[in-house]
């Protein structure tokens, strides 16, 4: 347990926090400014690309309206994969509300690209855990990629968590597809930008020219002014809960790359024949509409929380990552917490600081899909949008969470600020 000591005045305004979590926020604060001042170059230059997509592919006001049934001649459906496609520099895209999540949408392209005997391999180490028990390498694997015949094979990260290029180059040669995901997932490794998936898809073709690359866009859109497709991959897939919904898309997400590649991840989403052509977007489309529109400026306002928390956090002793130096390619900071202890209380304090049920405390549970207990804090309007202000974490060494989010900056800000001081309520907070 840290020391405590006798707790100075509360400066409330609207909240209680102790002015010396304020004095830090300002400090943190002010360390920021050159990262703020880059977070808003990018979120100009991307909110420029977006409006000009909505421009050029007519976007009118019978594309927010939605269909039923089957979905034939959907105009807003087909004119938001369109939209998609140009802001991703892609020839075609698949964005639909039928993509439980990004695993789903996933799931799809792996299962509409391989076929039995076909060979995937990770480029950048062992999978985020809930497309482990999909590929087939934990769990029961009934209906994985293992049980219909495609094999699995990964390159090992080098000590600095960086990708082995050189191992790349020799393991993807009989592949069929090689996946790469964006984001660190539930480890410390780096988050990988633009320029480290253009290298990878360098290594990757040029000892196999017609290997598919994938891309798990997770946690990247928006956070660069360009995306994986412009260095190279031929498909990349997300989630309309994160990034690109802005926290207003109330499910789904998308597919964008080659228009054949996307015709067949169509086929394994519906059925093979109808593809892109059936689905209806029931009363969805307006809101996937607005949520690309806002995205880029609300992944700069979680951009700014993310920098903003790993400030306070490093003045606090704790060590995070990325760390101030280096180059983002991702919403996320990892906290390393040190113990159980400080990490529930910090996941439970963002849970005070949310929008709604501020009143609950999460609690570690079995959650589907991950092979340790998971704690998830996320008080969001769309449940578990975590481009909405969240904390979550295995309970498991080095006990980092991973917080992301924030669709503005003040209020993720003080969400921040309310985990630290139910930290320090919970005495896990040393403050001076």
């Amino acid at each position: 347990m840290a020391e405590i000591f006798d707790p100075k005045p509360i400066v409330t305004k609207g909240f209680e926090i102790d002015e010396r979590i304020l004095k830090l926020a300002d400090k943190a604060e002010e360390s920021c400014s050159a990262d703020f001042a880059e977070i808003d170059k990018t979120a100009k230059a991307n909110g420029v690309k977006v409006l000009a997509a909505f421009i050029n592919n007519k976007v009118s006001a019978a594309c927010m309206n939605g269909t039923t049934g089957y979905g034939y001649d959907d105009i807003g459906r087909d004119t938001l994969d369109k939209v998609y496609a140009e802001v991703f520099g892609a020839e075609d895209a698949l964005v639909r509300h039928t993509f439980v999540s990004g695993t789903h949408a996933l799931t799809c392209a792996l299962f509409g690209i391989l076929r039995a005997g076909d060979k995937l391999v990770s480029l950048t180490g062992t999978p985020y855990d809930t497309l482990q028990e999909v590929i087939g390498i934990r769990g029961c694997g009934n209906g994985s990629l293992k049980d219909f015949g495609v094999q699995y094979d990964q390159v090992e990260l080098l000590p600095d968590g960086k990708p082995d290029v050189a191992e790349i180059f020799k393991k993807v040669k009989d592949a069929k597809v090689a996946y790469i995901q964006r984001s660190r997932g539930y480890s410390l490794r780096p988050t990988l930008t633009n320029a480290g998936i253009a290298e990878i898809v360098k290594a990757a073709k040029s000892a196999n020219p017609n290997i598919v690359v994938m891309v798990d866009n997770c946690y990247g859109e928006f956070v660069e002014t360009k995306e994986p497709i412009q260095s190279g991959a031929d498909l990349i897939i997300g989630s309309l809960i994160k990034n690109p919904g802005a926290g207003i898309a109330e499910t789904g997400g998308y597919i964008a790359g080659s228009k054949k590649l996307v015709e067949q991840c169509a086929y394994r989403l519906t059925c093979v024949g109808m593809g892109k052509e059936v689905g209806c977007s029931l009363n969805q489309n307006k809101l996937m509409y607005q949520g690309l529109y806002f995205a880029p400026e609300v992944t700069a306002n979680a951009l700014k929380t993310a920098a903003f928390t790993r400030e306070i956090m490093t003045l606090l002793g704790f060590e995070c990552y990325p760390k101030k130096e280096d180059k983002r390619g991702d919403i996320i900071t990892a906290v390393l917490m040190k113990n159980s202890e400080n990490l529930i209380a910090f996941c439970q304090g963002i849970q005070k600081g949310s929008p709604v049920d501020s009143f609950v405390a999460p609690e570690p549970w079995d959650m589907p899909g991950y092979d340790s207990k998971i704690i998830m804090a996320a008080g969001a309007f769309n449940m578990g949008s975590s481009i909405e202000l969240s904390a979550d974490a295995p309970l498991r060494e080095p006990f980092a969470a991973f917080v992301q989010g924030g669709l503005t900056y003040p209020t993720g800000r003080m969400g921040i600020l309310v985990a630290l001081q139910e930290m320090f309520d919970k005495h896990c907070l040393k403050l001076f």
